[in-house]
């Protein structure tokens, strides 16, 4: 479930996209640091997106630096690093574990076991710094499991599971902003596992796996059915990131929230509607 909270970049000024891409490339860089090729490996655009919001909230300390990669090893890329990207590699690497395990039990994709494997030593470490989020994330996983073997058709259910995962990772600290933060990821998460739900549709009705979606499928006016319940969970997650004192980096935090997660929204669409037209 990984992939949906990136920027829109057409729709970003150059300035701000080297901005957000060296918060991007200090990620990576403390993933390789932390955990070596095999935490490298688990980047993503959703975590960026946790260390920018809380970067811009909390002001740390931020260290401004270099590296070369792998994937473009001519180049030097600007980092930007501070505590709370090295709380987003442990959040990124909790959850990249999860996932493959999630990947191989439901798809048997033996890459996944591999990956699972090589992430194992660098999940227990993460584990050991925030013990009490990695078993939230893993009780409410183990809720989301349950709801797949029950088939429920409880659309809130399974994905306000998900989205208490994603409200206990965008909260590092009990503080003031913790709740409008724990509000934030819990709409933004059930947002996420919505419209993975909603991208795997076809999928998921061929080979007989759960989606919460599959009972409006191809009843009338479900796509917009569809549309409206992820634009109420994102009006949710908009509103309490409004009230936050937030004021650097607002112009890219809103590209990616306003319109960034929209992105996979409207490239399905437009696949299911060059099929129809097709056909």
């Amino acid at each position: 479930m990984f992939g949906y909270i990136t920027v829109n970049q057409p729709e970003l000024r150059f300035k701000d996209f080297d901005m957000y891409r060296s918060f991007y490339c200090g990620l990576c860089r403390v993933l390789k640091d932390r955990y070596k090729k095999a935490g490298q490996m688990t980047l993503t655009y959703d975590c960026t997106f946790l260390t920018l919001l809380l970067t811009a909230l909390y002001e740390p300390e931020t260290a401004l630096g270099e590296t070369k990669c792998t994937a473009h090893p001519l180049q030097r890329h600007v980092t930007r690093i501070n505590r709370y990207t090295e709380y987003a590699a442990d959040m990124n690497v909790l959850l990249a574990y999860h996932q493959c395990l999630d990947d191989w039990k439901d798809e048997k994709k033996y890459s996944k076991a591999v990956m699972s494997g090589a992430l194992k030593k660098a999940f227990l470490q993460a584990s050991g710094r925030y013990p009490v989020k990695a078993e939230r994330i893993r009780e409410n996983l183990a809720s989301i499991s349950e709801c797949e073997r029950e088939n429920e058709r409880d659309i809130d259910r399974a994905a306000g599971y998900f989205g208490e995962i994603t409200a206990e990772v965008f909260s590092p600290e009990e503080d003031a902003w913790s709740r409008d933060l724990r509000r934030m990821g819990f709409y933004l998460g059930k947002f996420i596992y919505l419209m993975d739900a909603y991208e795997d549709l076809e999928k998921d009705r061929e080979t007989g796996r759960y989606n919460p979606f599959l009972t409006w499928y191809s009843g009338e006016g479900w796509e917009e059915r569809c549309r409206n319940i992820l634009t109420m969970m994102m009006a949710e997650c908009c509103r309490a990131f409004e009230r936050l004192p937030i004021v650097d980096y607002t112009e890219i935090l809103r590209n990616i929230l306003y319109s960034g997660v929209w992105l996979k929204f409207e490239v399905t669409n437009e696949k299911r509607r060059k099929k129809e037209t097709d056909s």
